[in-house]
């Protein structure tokens, strides 16, 4: 989702989300959030003795939906981070352990202020064309990214505050080449920060942070992108037969990989399916090796002895568009989206239309994701239920938004997904809506995954079915989602006091961890005291998964999927 900004995917077989991206996860049925999503899922410990070269090392998966781009500053979905972090690699690489490891980047150092971080390039590294991948594909990849001629969500997003001049850059303040980025030769990479940013290490795993080969994007041109033979790789698997409309495509070993010694899948394939019973079916007959469950097909699998379950940190929402078209919608009314927020049951949503592990989200911070750095208490701990159910209360601040509003009627369109799955969601939020809230007229507009990207950049739609995975291990990926006029706000939020502890945290109490995460705590507060946004739930995926399927595992930010140490074992 800085890069940040999408709308998540439901997991499990649900999906409705929108383009937050990127980036936190879901499952193979779904669609993207735009996020980026969780938690690492460990390497089955008895695996196979046999030789990994005695068994094909070929995986047959499904996608929930086409790749909306694989340009790595237009990226802003699930699925865009998802092949950009197989077949490119940055400075470091996620590993199991959700820990930075050797990318491009052996190693760095950082200055006493912590402004300053210099990144010792390999040497080995080449991109797919043969050419080497050095500190002047970063600087070219990063300027072209909050360039405001590019037209990038995620640059801004991801870099404004943090790398220096980023904010002046992306706002036509200041050249590109002041952006605090510069080659020292090819293999030193300088990098100068606008404050002292403790998640930094992680950012630089995040596809918007991908190197580009200058050369070949400028002659591509408009076709840069656009398809395999308009694209180059440098990291472990190449992407081959895809175009911007393709509904199956595979990655393939990549032979020029600087480890790709490491590597032993020799290819993946994967089948666009939004029907869960598809997957499970073509999962039975032995033809995909993971398919996702819906809440009906998790009552018939839960007991089969590929059956698994999966917690993520990303978390589902609806969004509140106060401003459409420039004209207010009812949604500028809080007591509206007060009353929205609290008229639908949660739990029996979280039980009956999920039933895949997914809990409740009554606040924007997902549960397990931080720790005060003082006490342990994790931040949902802290905060606590900021905006549970609650259907007299909801119909209370009905009234009193109707009489605000002079009518009794509320005509509403409600922007969601278009998979099986996802249209037994949005029918039953619509229906809670409209018996809970005498009065409101809601209007489904399902459609599909790239379309809704396209309204929600567009700001044309009332509320959304959204979600969002985190894009680095830090309350700021959550919080600077509604900061006024951000990337990801689409929506017409705006607060000052909420501006400025995000802000705050990001400059004067960057170097106070105490004060910067209780900065954060307040903030979401006021997200919720403004009803911002209706949280709904925090997701899981619930899953067929083939025991031939070892080393993969689910990142918690970026990529949902690793598969660079994955590899095909020989059932028992």
């Amino acid at each position: 989702m800085k890069k940040s900004k999408w709308s998540l995917l439901l997991v499990l077989g649900l999906v409705l989300s929108l383009f937050l991206a990127a980036c936190s996860g879901g499952d193979d049925t779904e669609e993207p959030e735009e996020n980026a999503e969780e938690n690492t899922e460990e390497p089955e410990e008895n695996a196979s003795e046999e030789s990994s070269e005695e068994v094909e090392q070929v995986f047959n998966l499904l996608n929930g939906d086409t790749i909306p781009t694989m340009d790595s500053s237009m990226a802003t979905d699930e699925y865009a981070f998802q092949f950009l972090g197989s077949t490119m690699e940055g400075l470091y690489r996620l590993d199991e352990n959700q820990q930075a490891v050797e990318g491009i980047a052996t190693k760095h150092e950082v200055s006493e202020d912590k402004l300053t971080w210099t990144f010792t390039l390999r040497e080995d590294a080449v991109w797919s064309n043969g050419d080497p991948v050095t500190a002047h594909d970063f600087v070219y990849a990063w300027r072209r990214a909050v360039n405001p001629d590019t037209g990038s969500e995620y640059g801004p997003y991801m870099m404004n505050g943090v790398i220096k001049n980023a904010t002046a850059v992306s706002e036509g303040e200041k050249p590109v080449e002041e952006l605090g980025v510069k080659a020292d030769g090819d293999y030193t990479l300088v990098v100068e920060l606008e404050n002292p940013t403790p998640y930094f290490e992680s950012l630089t795993t995040f596809g918007t942070f991908l190197p580009l080969n200058q050369k070949f994007v400028e002659e591509k041109g408009e076709d840069y992108a656009t398809s395999t033979e308009n694209l180059l790789f440098n990291g472990p698997f190449t992407l081959e037969n895809w175009d911007s409309t393709a509904s199956s495509w595979e990655l393939h070993k990549n032979e020029d990989y600087w480890d790709a010694e490491t590597v032993q899948l020799e290819k993946l394939t994967f089948d666009v399916s939004k029907d869960p019973q598809t997957g499970v079916d073509l999962y039975e007959t032995g033809e995909v090796d993971r398919a996702g469950l819906s809440s009906d097909l998790v009552d018939e699998y839960s007991t089969h002895e590929d059956y698994k379950v999966t917690p993520e940190t990303s978390v589902f929402y609806l969004k509140f568009n106060q401003e459409r078209n420039g004209e207010e919608t009812p949604l500028a009314n809080v007591n509206v989206r007060k009353a929205i927020a609290r008229a639908f049951d949660k739990q029996a949503l979280v039980d009956t239309i999920l039933n895949n592990g997914s809990i409740v989200a009554n606040g924007l911070v997902p549960s397990d994701f931080t720790t005060h750095p003082e006490t342990g208490e994790t931040f949902r701990e802290i905060n606590g239920d900021l905006s549970p159910t609650n259907i007299e209360e909801a119909k209370e601040y009905w009234a009193t938004a109707l009489e605000e509003l002079g009518t009794d009627t509320v005509e509403l369109e409600f922007l969601a997904g278009d998979s099986e799955t996802a249209k037994n969601m949005n029918e039953y939020i619509a229906n809670q809506l409209e018996t809970n809230l005498e009065g409101l007229d809601i209007t489904l507009k399902q459609v599909p995954f790239e379309q809704r990207l396209d309204l929600d950049t567009n700001q044309d739609y009332d509320i959304q079915f959204a979600g969002w995975g985190p894009d680095y291990l830090d309350p700021m990926t959550w919080l600077s989602l509604w900061v006024t006029d951000g990337g990801n706000n689409k929506m017409s939020f705006s607060n000052e006091e909420y501006d400025s502890l995000v802000e705050s945290a990001s400059t004067d109490l960057a170097s106070k961890p105490v004060e910067r995460y209780e900065a954060f705590l307040e903030a979401e507060k006021i997200l919720f005291e403004e009803q911002a946004i209706a949280p709904i739930y925090q997701s899981a995926m619930a899953q067929l998964v083939s025991p031939k399927m070892e080393g993969y595992f689910v990142n918690p930010f970026g990529a949902t999927y690793e598969y660079k140490w994955a590899k095909a074992v020989a059932a028992e």
